[in-house]
């Protein structure tokens, strides 16, 4: 996605050391889960950063996510700020994935929402080749110049158009472990793979599976495969891999497949085997790793800062009992791969322009930064607002990359292939946890599907 790999490697390695040093000081913090109160250190609170919002008395608008649960509901109080801002009533529609799917039959029905979150660049592009997507307004776009980097900007630009507001990032190099169960196995917070399978194996020694891995979503299999090519593979390779400039067929894809495979494929490091795995959602993969006292499912869990959100589902206090450390270095660098969705106008309306003015702005993300489980690319938020340590530092790292970062490589490729359920990549990667010893036959089924999707050859 960025010409400069170099420097962007100097960078990735950078926020990788940076994101290290950081999360070793929060677990030695103690992990204080207080809300911080103190949201107007960096000159945003929440009764106004001094965005302008118009009065919106008697408008209706409609704002459509995939979010559910406790994300939801945060989501909401989010969008009750505003309706106290302009007098205009915000409604939540629960989307189903891929939500340009559920999107299309509502623009078919008449009825599209005003404002959808999208989790992909590719579906922005996507609802800009429809013609769904209206460009952002200048008020919008004069929150977006000043409160974040160029490159968070660039992710939701299309041709050279402004059409996305990255209202939520994710840190998705993260890997969430039982403080008790390392404690037991005596295993330490590993920095290279080579190290995190010798912490498996003392996991495992001790009595306790190694990882939990929610594969019956498989945008967390997609994660995995992406944090080891990242590293073993490089950001230049990683870039060409995204837009299919090279084929799934390289042996790029099949050294990054055959590490993975020491995770997967090894018996009994994953909580209830391939099937188990499975059938086992997201949520559920972060809950069972932080349940059962000393003997919980699994001792580790794969995936991004959000996962506090269900960690807060669990008796478990982030920074204490569920301690957090960077994925591993498989290569010369530890990998940084971040995620986002963005705010995209669908009806374009001074309301809907004024929906997204407001989530461009620190005011929104202040918001939901108290209540946890969220990160903001918004470089205005003060990192105070977030509330614990732990959660501070992943903000301040991913605010300390500035444009040099990597974005989910199956949130840039077409939603056919990186972003359906059941199919493309999610189901070839489900396929070969199942059964991790035929590395070429995954590779030739993601490159058929690749291209298809991509609709060249490679």
């Amino acid at each position: 996605m960025r010409s400069n790999t170099i420097r962007t490697h100097r960078a990735v390695t950078t926020l990788a050391a940076l994101l290290a040093g950081a999360l070793a000081l929060s677990a030695c913090s103690g992990g204080d889960d207080k809300k911080d109160s103190g949201g107007a250190s960096g000159g945003a609170t929440e009764s106004g950063s001094g965005v302008s919002l118009p009065k919106l008395n008697g408008v209706n608008l409609e704002v459509a996510a995939v979010w559910t649960g406790t994300e939801q509901a945060n989501f909401k109080k989010v969008l009750a700020e505003f309706e106290k801002r302009t007098g205009a009533k915000v409604t939540f529609v629960p989307a189903q994935d891929p939500i340009i799917n559920f999107l299309g039959s509502k623009i078919a029905g008449g009825q599209p929402p005003d404002v959808a979150m999208l989790p992909q660049p590719g579906a922005i592009k996507q609802a800009v080749d429809k013609k769904w997507a209206k460009p952002l307004g200048p008020d919008a776009l004069k929150e977006l110049s000043k409160n974040y980097s160029q490159g968070w900007q660039d992710i939701g630009k299309v041709d050279g158009k402004q059409y996305g507001v990255y209202y939520k990032a994710a840190n998705k190099s993260l890997i969430w472990y039982n403080a008790k169960a390392f404690e037991n196995a005596g295993a330490k917070e590993p920095k290279t793979w080579k190290e995190l399978l010798t912490t498996a194996q003392a996991v495992y020694d001790s009595g306790v599976t190694p990882f939990s891995v929610g594969g019956a979503d498989g945008w967390t299999l997609t994660d995995w495969f992406e944090n080891v090519y990242l590293s073993q593979a490089g950001p230049e390779k990683y870039d060409q891999l995204a837009q299919h400039k090279i084929k799934w067929t390289d042996p790029s894809v099949k050294q990054a497949l055959t590490t993975l495979a020491q995770v997967w494929g090894k018996k009994d490091y994953v909580a209830g085997g391939a099937d188990g795995a499975l059938q086992t959602e997201f949520p559920a993969s972060v809950t069972q790793t932080f349940t059962g006292g000393d003997q919980p499912k699994a001792a580790m869990v794969f995936e991004g800062d959000f996962a506090q959100v269900n960690i807060g589902d669990t008796k478990a206090k982030v920074g204490t009992d569920a301690k957090v450390f960077p994925f591993p270095a498989v290569g010369s660098a530890a990998p940084v791969v971040s995620g986002g969705d963005a705010a995209v106008i669908l009806k374009d309306s001074k309301g809907a322009q004024a929906l997204a003015t407001f989530l461009a702005s620190p005011d929104a993300a202040t918001i939901q930064a108290k209540l946890g489980g969220y990160l903001s690319p918004n470089k205005s938020v003060p990192v105070s607002a977030y509330p614990n340590p732990v959660q501070q530092k992943i903000a301040k790292a991913l605010i300390a990359s500035g444009d040099d970062f990597r974005f989910d490589m199956s949130d840039q490729a077409p939603q056919a292939f990186g972003g359906t359920p059941g199919k493309g990549e999610w189901k070839d990667l489900q396929d070969f946890l199942k059964n991790p010893k035929d590395v070429a036959g995954a590779q030739a089924k993601l490159e058929k599907d690749a291209a298809a999707a991509y609709g060249n050859g490679g």
